[in-house]
């Protein structure tokens, strides 16, 4: 990375004198808050309140973990006050170590669709499209007549699913690799619920879904589920189009996030991270992300896990919720709705996100957020907000610190490793 300064007096404020004519032409817009720009080091080698020193160890780290086989290669950004100070790429693209990671690979997201679907549906919310307590059968009635299994049977559900549960991970819905009923399980795979193995409709999936029973009451236990694959089900029947027109129009269009998709054309497959031929969850988890074709009319969009895109294009979404819901510019949500979303809705109830989070986070509307400064396992702020990708994907937002950071990998075995990493590197470089 290229750190610029600026050294003589008369230098400086030639600079200074050609900054303002250039803000002063155009408006005024290049240095504002809601922009995503490169800074240049100032003169004491900090860049916005980091140390050029100590980001220097991010590149040591990531190298190290590309030579011990941790990962092939990594992408890694951070931003801070709407600026983007640190943007590397390091290792390789391919599994074989063959070609250079460049900055603009694209990974696959996985559940870093999640935040974005969400977003999507609260943006719907503030135009009154739907709300956080409509129950989800007002648009998907296949849904009407779930019950929940107990030990003694199954039981009616005592309240119904609201959107709020599918966003908050509430609902009662599992994922089928994680629930504790070998029951649940047996019917999610071979109702293929989660087209891990083959394509599915959106209403076959729906008529398929409607089935089988619930693990929890709603609204009384957190646990990752396909809750989000279902929110963007719901959006599709809201807005009566395909999910990928409804995120492209709403959010990825927007905010110019030009490489972000839900299916990789031919000709940019080898732009592709891998993942390392020896990581025991490649090839099973290929199998579910099947993203060398466009899924419409074949299988339904998973708003859990669907997307593919790069490290820039996801700092921009990362920046604008670290602005209160805007960027350069435009205002996609309102500041008091991203303090909704961004605030802790699982209060009470059972389960735990220590698994992609760490401890000390509980969930808000698409996001993990932070309870307090003590229990977690690295470094943050109360209120900073964060969620992560099965292929070693990762990113964050820390609103009271003006800080988005992502790193993109394709480790699917080591990426709780990668992620917990990566953030105490960059908070251990933030000295102000």
């Amino acid at each position: 990375m290229n750190y610029v300064s600026i050294q003589s007096p008369l230098a400086k404020q030639l600079a200074v004198v050609l900054a303002s004519s250039f803000i002063f032409l155009i408006g005024g817009n290049v240095a504002s808050a809601q922009s995503l720009t490169t800074l240049p080091a100032s003169d004491n080698g900090s860049l916005q309140g980091f140390s050029k020193e100590r980001l220097d160890r991010i590149a040591a780290s990531m190298r190290q973990q590309v030579a011990q086989d941790v990962v092939p290669g990594a992408v890694t950004l951070i931003s801070r006050n709407g600026k983007i100070i640190y943007n590397e790429a390091f290792g390789y693209l391919d599994a074989a170590k063959t070609k250079p990671m460049p900055k603009d690979a694209l990974f696959r997201l996985a559940s870093m669709t999640k935040p974005l679907v969400a977003t999507a549906a609260m943006m719907l919310v503030e135009q009154g499209k739907l709300s956080l307590n409509d129950p989800i059968t007002k648009w998907l009635p296949e849904l009407k007549d779930l019950k929940v299994e107990t030990a003694s049977g199954d039981v009616p559900l005592d309240r119904p699913i609201w959107v709020q549960d599918v966003l908050r991970h509430t609902a009662g819905f599992v994922y089928s690799g994680g629930t504790q009923s070998a029951r649940i399980k047996k019917m999610y795979d071979e109702l293929n619920i989660e087209a891990r193995d083959e394509d599915i409709s959106a209403d076959q999936m729906l008529k398929n879904l409607g089935q089988i029973p619930l693990a929890h009451q709603p609204g009384t236990y957190w646990e990752y589920s396909i809750a989000a694959d279902v929110l963007g089900l719901l959006l599709e029947r809201v807005e009566k189009k395909p999910l990928d027109s409804i995120l492209n129009e709403l959010l990825i269009g927007p905010l110019g996030m030009k490489d972000t998709t839900w299916w990789v054309h031919s000709s940019q497959s080898h732009r592709m991270a891998e993942a390392l031929d020896n990581d025991p969850l490649k090839i099973p988890m290929l199998k579910s992300y099947r993203q060398s074709y466009n899924p419409l009319g074949k299988s339904y969009f998973k708003g859990g896990a669907g997307l593919v895109g790069t490290g820039a294009d996801y700092l921009r979404f990362a920046q604008m919720m670290v602005n209160g819901g805007e960027l350069d510019g435009k205002r996609y949500l309102s500041p008091k709705t991203v303090e909704l979303m961004l605030s802790q809705h699982t209060v009470g109830m059972g389960g735990s996100t220590i698994a992609t989070t760490g401890p000390g986070y509980g969930f808000g509307l698409g996001f993990g957020v932070r309870k307090d400064e003590g229990m977690a396992w690295v470094p943050g702020s109360k209120g900073d907000a964060m969620w992560a990708g099965a292929w070693g994907t990762s990113f964050w937002i820390d609103p009271k610190e003006k800080l988005a950071a992502v790193i993109m990998t394709q480790g699917p075995s080591t990426r709780t490793h990668t992620r917990m990493l990566y953030k105490d590197l960059v908070y251990g470089a933030l000295l102000k």
